[in-house]
């Protein structure tokens, strides 16, 4: 009888986390099904179609956060103990109250560690709640995990200094776009220069710096660029308040939100991609768009540079200076833009590339990166 690895991320429906879900249920699928029974639980089950997985879900989970911290607390005890899983990885923030040989949880939520300004409280109070509940959510059952995993090293000290945690992996995003997805460049166009930040608008990420960049360079009179942007106002109050503030501007595009695969396709049709967020657990926008080989303008923060990597089409920028964004998206536009050299940031153990030494950290003894081997129970 195989053992079971359950995979929890009944919140998960959008955007970069939805993204990491289902990288990682295509991993447990392609590689470790034969040896386990790989069980999801997840929001709703028409979101997903990686074969060798059992589904269970959970519609509700996103209409509150007390029905949610029901299912964390009380209800996956109770779905534990039917289970009898082999390993449960909690993949969004909060530790569940449950029974396994194994137990982990992957922190992606960085709001807690997220400077609150007075204005972001009246721009997006719900997320100003969220970065002070998160901070306390983070501490419950923490030290009931036999691991926790991040993304980047910053992040992993915080766990350390502020939780006294010393069993924090980091684990880098393994993201492999299908070469059908990358070939077949469109970006020359009508000839406009085009930049993308895709983001979902939360104050943290920062965007009116990309817009107040596209004001300046409107005021100087280059025309012949545009930035897209992937949400259209509707999305919450942050949202509103940047589409009336820059309402006025020529150059920019509000698109809505998009799908990853939609995503992808803008990946091929716009010559640059701008990352100005200030808090980042990752930023996957940056190691998707690297595969396409075009250049980036990242936040000049420790995110940014551990992200980027050897990245040789890179420049940093000053994310609170609208000017300085504004020059780089100038020179990018002329062909003059100055890469900064990268140099590769050693990670001290534990530290795992991708899905498949991640779990083999996670599963122990006999599972190699390739999914071969036995786990001894």
């Amino acid at each position: 009888m195989k053992k079971k690895i359950v995979v929890s991320a009944v919140n998960f429906t959008e955007m970069g986390p939805a993204s990491i879900f289902r990288d990682a249920l295509r991993y447990l699928s392609a590689s470790l099904s034969h040896q386990f029974e790989i069980v999801a639980l997840v929001h709703r089950k028409t979101l997903f179609d990686i074969p060798n997985v059992t589904y269970i879900e959970f519609p509700a989970a996103k209409s509150s956060y007390l029905l949610r911290l029901y299912y964390e607390l009380v209800s996956f005890e109770a779905l534990s103990r039917k289970l009898k899983p082999y390993l449960w990885l909690s993949l969004h923030d909060i530790t569940p109250n449950v029974k396994a040989e194994r137990r982990a949880v992957y922190c992606h939520n960085p709001s807690p560690f997220y400077k609150l300004r007075w204005q972001d409280v009246i721009i997006d109070p719900k997320f100003a709640l969220i970065s002070r509940l998160y901070s306390q959510l983070y501490r419950l059952n923490i030290k009931k995990n036999d691991f926790i995993i991040v993304q980047q090293e910053w992040l992993r000290r915080e766990f350390e200094l502020r939780y006294g945690m010393d069993n924090v992996i980091v684990a880098h995003p393994n993201i492999c776009i299908p070469p059908e997805l990358i070939e077949g460049d469109s970006s020359k166009g009508d000839g406009r220069f085009r930049f993308f930040y895709p983001c979902f608008p939360r104050v943290f990420k920062n965007v009116e710096t990309v817009l107040e960049a596209a004001r300046i360079m409107e005021r100087r009179g280059e025309v012949d660029f545009e930035v897209l942007l992937t949400f259209d106002g509707s999305e919450n109050r942050y949202a509103r308040r940047l589409v009336k503030r820059f309402s006025n501007l020529q150059c920019v595009r509000f698109l809505g939100t998009m799908e990853r695969a939609e995503v992808f396709k803008r990946y091929k049709q716009v010559n640059c991609v701008v990352f100005a967020s200030i808090l980042e657990t990752w930023g996957l926008p940056i190691t998707e768009f690297e595969q396409f080989n075009k250049p980036l303008l990242v936040a000049d923060l420790p995110y940014g540079h551990e992200t980027v990597g050897s990245y040789s089409k890179a420049a940093f920028f000053d994310p609170t200076d609208a000017e300085n964004l504004a020059n780089l998206m100038s020179a990018a536009m002329i062909g003059s833009l100055a890469f900064h050299p990268i140099e590769p940031r050693n990670v001290r153990a534990p530290f795992a590339r991708g899905w498949g030494e991640l779990f083999s950290i996670l599963l122990g003894a006999g599972v190699s990166a390739d999914g071969k081997g036995e786990v001894k129970g």
